[in-house]
């Protein structure tokens, strides 16, 4: 008896079914006008043999017309039958790539993160291109291997009916190329999944290098991370080695047993003429389609190993689109308001962590180990989702778990110290929607004026992706920007301010405090100026909250926070 795992169908060959299912119309369209470019070209060297045969016998000028209009026909058959069946398949295989790419990065923009077993975002970029490509393949792969077939079975039974013995030696013939190469395909099927798991942890590597190349630069860590993605590199540049040779070999040995057999059919149809049993007009169609049938055989055979590579593609795409939540959300939205309750929280250094802020409530949390920020970002931001660590967070009086991701967004931004920036304009980097009724205000609270003034198109400047053609204080401002413009009830900020000057982050720390007025904020920084403009501070120390106080009363009483923040 078969199990539950054995009986359920595997989610690469489900996703195959799926392309094939929603195509099949363009499928038999293009199965029908390739079948008949492929019977078109048999007819070719079947009908040069006619000729032969007729012209022969009768020398007639008659004849030789006929001749010359059927060949003319099964020429421009040859050629629209091509042009339309490749034009039918090939808006179906890039239509269906589409699709596939669309749903993968769909998975990746869902609010709550999805369990892909260890994958990076470089891996899921190569597995929404590469493997959504190979994947769409499919609908190609089986319309061609069916007019090869068509092309093969009208050669068989053309050279059948000058002589049995030429048409079984195609078919055996055919069956044995087909038998020996589908062993070699599974062979490339294994190697190329490997391959492709491997240059997507080398993409996935150069791009989290490129996004830490400054700071790399700054402690002199780069040479290690490019020694890093060297041993990368190196891996996936061996697999392909391996790929090309599997590869290469397969395509010799297909093109060696074509060969074989295209000779085997032009010595017995020889033979056979010799000994009288054909006539000159059978043994010209004979050759003929001995020379053709190398290219249908060799479609025929390459067929086997796309199949596998779509296999190995859908596969992979599997590995994101089957994956599960990492958490499932409640249905409910958080109550009106801005109150913020952290209860007992235990996540990578936090140790039952508890503070409350009131709603419109200004508070600076100052953390003594950075780490510790960068936990309590991550739970207040649902990148930790609330399985993952203990305690309770509450948003207007509501756990987060009841919480749909989407609402808890909208009502609480979390903006990290390295927010993305992305090509486009200032203006589009602020305001992605278009709606925002605090643009202005944001633009100037953030101090980004000076940005915006000092280009002629203001905020219509252009901004290279990850901001490029920005400074550090640039970029960083331009996030906090987007931040206030959005105007939520409950703004998390942490590290704001840290690659701007002093001076400049005074301005920043006072406008924050203006804009947001009646509003709650919750900045996690060790800026002085942040802490100042703070109503009251809290102290993260070793996970828990150990002082809280206005920022000037815990300089005079603290030692410790003084030595801490004070610059």
């Amino acid at each position: 008896m078969m199990t539950t795992d054995t009986q359920r169908p595997r989610p690469g060959a489900a996703i195959l079914r799926t392309a094939l299912r929603r195509n099949i119309g363009a499928m038999i369209a293009g199965t029908v006008l390739m079948g008949l470019y492929q019977a078109a070209e048999t007819a070719f060297p079947i009908a040069l043999g006619l000729i032969v045969e007729h012209t022969m016998q009768d020398r007639s000028l008659g004849s030789l017309g006929v001749s010359i209009g059927s060949l003319a026909v099964i020429i421009t058959t040859v050629s629209l039958s091509w042009r339309f069946g490749m034009r039918v398949l090939q808006k179906a295989n890039t239509t269906e790539a589409h699709r596939w790419r669309v749903q993968v990065a769909a998975c990746g923009l869902q609010p709550v993160a999805r369990d892909v077993d260890g994958l990076k975002s470089g891996e899921i970029l190569t597995i929404a291109t590469e493997d959504a490509d190979q994947t769409a393949d499919i609908i190609e792969v089986v319309p061609l291997l069916v007019s090869s077939l068509v092309a093969v079975v009208v050669a068989a039974v053309a050279l059948s009916l000058a002589d049995i013995r030429l048409g079984l030696l195609v078919i055996v013939g055919t069956v044995g190329i087909l038998s020996i190469l589908a062993v070699m395909s599974k062979r490339i099927g294994s190697s190329t999944q490997e391959q492709q798991a491997k240059v997507a942890r080398a993409g996935a590597k150069v791009a989290d290098l490129i996004i830490g190349l400054r700071p790399l630069h700054g402690f002199g860590g780069n040479h290690a991370a490019f020694g890093s993605y060297r041993r990368v590199s190196t891996d996936a540049k061996r697999q392909a080695i391996t790929v090309a040779r599997v590869n290469g070999a397969y395509a010799g040995t297909a093109l060696a047993l074509n060969a074989v057999l295209a000779a085997a059919v032009s010595l017995t149809a020889g033979w056979l003429a010799f000994e009288g049993r054909i006539s000159i007009g059978e043994l010209v169609m004979a050759v003929g389609l001995a020379q053709f049938i190398m290219e249908p055989l060799k479609m025929f055979s390459e067929m086997p190993k796309y199949v596998m590579i779509a296999r190995a593609s859908a596969e992979r795409m599997a590995l994101v689109l089957s994956a599960p939540p990492v958490t499932v959300p409640g249905p409910e939205r958080p109550a009106p308001g801005g109150d913020l309750e952290v209860d007992g929280v235990r996540h990578g250094t936090l140790r039952g962590l508890k503070f409350t802020v009131a709603a419109g409530e200004f508070v600076a949390i100052a953390p003594y180990q950075p780490r510790a920020g960068a936990d309590l970002v991550a739970v207040l931001a649902v990148n930790a989702a609330p399985p993952a660590y203990e305690g309770v967070v509450r948003l207007g009086g509501q756990e987060l778990a009841d919480l749909s991701v989407e609402a808890v967004r909208e009502h609480m931004l979390v903006n990290p110290y390295d927010a993305e920036i992305f090509g486009g304009t200032l203006r589009t980097n602020i305001d992605p929607s278009g709606r925002s009724r605090t643009l202005p205000e944001a633009v100037e609270a953030s101090m980004l004026t000076d940005v915006v003034a000092l280009h002629r198109d203001g905020l219509d400047y252009a901004v290279r992706d990850r901001g490029a053609n920005l400074s550090g204080g640039q970029r960083q401002r331009l996030s906090l920007a987007r931040a206030l413009a959005a105007d939520t009830d409950v703004l998390v900020l942490h590290n704001p301010t840290t690659a701007v000057d002093a001076v400049t982050e005074q301005l920043i720390a006072r406008n924050i405090a203006k804009l947001r007025r009646g509003r709650t904020t919750v900045v996690i920084t060790s800026s002085p100026a942040l802490l100042d403009a703070a109503d009251r501070v809290l102290v993260l120390d070793e996970g828990v909250i150990t002082a809280e106080d206005t920022h000037r009363n815990l300089l005079a009483g603290d030692e410790e926070y003084c030595l801490a923040v004070a610059r």
